[in-house]
């Protein structure tokens, strides 16, 4: 699944609102237009291109949102929602990007979407469940561990794609 696609699922799902778009960006301490927000929920003409080419900036069709923007919006998402928090002391003021390759947007995606949402496991088993997928306790715990970490499993793009089906049937059905 391309970033574009989890960004247009991501705002159908929770009714985010073009304006509110900017300024999660913005939170998330990038700065992009209100056109260049509509370009990138817009699906490129053909949508055919090298899915791990993610030093684009830009495609023939607009803005491309590579991981780096995908993880500062989802970041900005969980301020929107739960506001700002305060560094404790000795902790580092930023964070270091927790996207390191395509294969762990997903995992990410789901991470973000729990803290900003203030999902339980159990919230999230049953969103997924409403979209038709059965996933145990276990196998969610694996996806949200940290990379590395030996019971880390990588989330696939099917429950990356029914999370997000799941979370438009809760909030908008």
């Amino acid at each position: 699944m391309h970033n574009h696609d989890i960004l247009i699922r991501l705002r159908y799902a929770l009714d985010i609102k073009n304006k509110d778009m900017v300024e999660i960006f913005k939170l998330g301490e990038i700065e992009v237009t209100r056109e260049e927000v509509m370009q990138m929920l817009t699906k490129p003409k053909d949508d055919y291109y090298d899915e791990y080419d993610d030093d684009m900036d830009e495609a023939e069709d607009g803005v491309n949102c590579n991981n780096m923007m995908l993880e500062s919006f989802l970041n900005g998402l969980i301020i929107f929602k739960r506001g700002r928090q305060e560094p404790k002391p000795g902790q580092p003021q930023s964070q270091a990007p927790a996207v390191k390759n395509k294969e762990s947007v997903n995992n990410i995606l789901l991470k973000k979407l729990k803290i900003a949402l203030t999902l339980t496991s159990e919230d999230m088993i049953d969103i997924l469940e409403d979209a038709g997928v059965m996933i145990t306790k276990g196998e969610l715990s694996a996806i949200l561990r940290k990379v590395g970490h030996r019971n880390y499993k990588e989330c696939g793009d099917r429950y990356a794609r029914n999370f997000l089906k799941g979370l438009a049937l809760k909030y908008r059905g």
